[in-house]
């Protein structure tokens, strides 16, 4: 069946989280529960584009964040940056590293999981593993720790190519689900957590203008 945002109750605006700023970019953490751009419909319209835009008219959002993930976005002050924002996503150029909690642990310390990906038409928004017809997708994890009690791992996840959804159809593809993930994960994996415990946590690029790298790092609420 497909998921729509019936309920969408976004956090409220408390302010900007900004992790850097300069002349042409805004880096902004995400709260959890809330659209990166509008959504359709009235009750969708609050999103992190709508809200940075109140104080900063001329922002243009260059990626997404899906809605139950927090963490870094990039917003670009001028559509000149926003196209070469955009053409550094094009060549994997924008380093990102996710952190997330999953149940269970991974047998190896770190490895990769290449599977390809297409979008799951009849139950869209949702994506599947598709060996004949997926786009090729990469997505390295790294076990930070790893929790006996509640039989859980925190991982560094470290996306190659931009899938949808890619990170959780991936570790639900190795048996460790995201915690909080309604859509991938068994009813009691993702009742675990009242959100989605997945987090983009850091970002490198090379500066379009100054040549310099940024560095940005935002640790997880969790």
């Amino acid at each position: 069946m497909p998921h729509h945002l019936d309920h969408y109750h976004p956090p409220a605006h408390t302010g900007l989280d900004i992790c850097y700023q300069d002349d042409e970019l805004l880096v902004c953490n995400k709260p959890a529960g809330l659209l990166s751009v509008p959504g359709r419909g009235e009750n969708k319209q609050d999103s992190l584009s709508r809200r940075v835009q109140q104080e900063y008219p001329q922002a243009l959002i260059t990626h997404r964040l899906d809605m139950p993930t927090s963490g870094l976005l990039i917003f670009a002050l001028n559509p000149a940056m926003q196209r070469e924002i955009g053409l550094l996503f094009q060549a994997r150029k924008i380093h990102k590293k996710y952190i997330a909690v999953v149940n269970g642990k991974p047998q190896a310390p770190q490895g990769e999981i290449n599977q390809p990906l297409i979008c799951d038409w009849p139950n869209r928004p949702l994506q599947k593993i598709d060996k004949d017809l997926g786009k090729p997708s990469l997505t390295l994890y790294r076990l930070i720790e790893y929790d006996e009690k509640h039989n859980t791992s925190r991982l560094e996840l470290i996306p190659k190519t931009g899938r949808s959804h890619q990170l959780r159809v991936h570790m639900q593809f190795t048996g460790h689900s995201i915690l909080g993930d309604v859509f991938y994960a068994r009813k009691d994996i993702a009742e675990k957590s009242d959100r989605l415990l997945l987090h983009a946590s850091a970002l490198e690029l090379t500066h379009p203008l100054t040549q310099q790298t940024i560095s940005i790092h935002c640790p997880p609420p969790f």
